[in-house]
């Protein structure tokens, strides 16, 4: 109960901090609905909370979360998915004008998959089948640095499976629409969880630049 607690008495600070002082921004997105013009896709990871790292106000972003923060490529099996729901009410029907995918380091969720978790189906779980989304990105990875440190081979791994998801997008015909017409921009961000550094894709050159201070330094070139 002492975790519960904890959380009621965050609930009572938001109140008080928030929702009052903003009484009139709340009521709005209730009987106005959200506009939203930026979809976010994130990892479900604790440490990263896109409207904390972005310092967003309610009704700025639609947010989905999974492991590992991952799209998966379209398809239309009669199946449940999720994130495809939730990227086809965006773009249909909000109507979002940016698709950011935000990944960040030391991410549980690439680790299992670099482990090599879900090669061999093992079990009956969820995790499995989902983190192979990302296999071509461990494949990547793996083919280039076979001898790159475990941390480097991460790292990589972390900023490769943002660029497949990125691609996973554009098979979605709706989302490839709107880009080739101009109303839609992806975006691929990497967050450094050590650093507090935000990374982000530039898809010409393949490779992701620092947001505040420019250039990163190059997968080729283990750190």
């Amino acid at each position: 109960m002492a975790k519960i607690n904890e959380l009621l008495r965050g609930f009572q600070r938001f109140r008080v901090k928030s929702f009052e002082p903003n009484r009139e921004l709340f009521n709005r997105l209730a009987l106005q609905g959200q506009t939203p013009r930026t979809l976010l896709i994130g990892c479900s990871d604790s440490r990263v909370d896109p409207a904390i790292l972005t310092d967003s106000a309610p009704g700025d972003m639609f947010v989905v979360r999974n492991v590992a923060n991952l799209v998966p490529p379209y398809e239309t099996t009669g199946r449940y998915h999720g994130t495809s729901a939730a990227l086809e009410y965006a773009v249909c029907t909000l109507e979002v004008e940016t698709i950011i995918l935000l990944g960040h380091s030391r991410c549980g969720g690439i680790q299992a998959l670099l482990d090599g978790y879900g090669q061999n189906d093992e079990g009956e779980g969820f995790i499995a089948p989902w983190v192979q989304i990302a296999a071509p990105a461990r494949e990547e990875v793996l083919r280039r640095w076979p001898d790159a440190s475990r941390e480097f081979q991460q790292r990589a791994c972390e900023r490769a499976g943002i660029r497949a998801s990125l691609n996973n997008l554009l098979t979605f015909p709706f989302i490839r629409q709107r880009v080739d017409d101009g109303h839609l921009t992806l975006h691929g961000w990497y967050y450094d969880l050590e650093n507090g550094e935000l990374l982000q894709y530039d898809a010409e050159k393949d490779r992701f630049y620092d947001l505040y201070f420019g250039a990163a330094p190059p997968d080729a070139k283990p750190a």
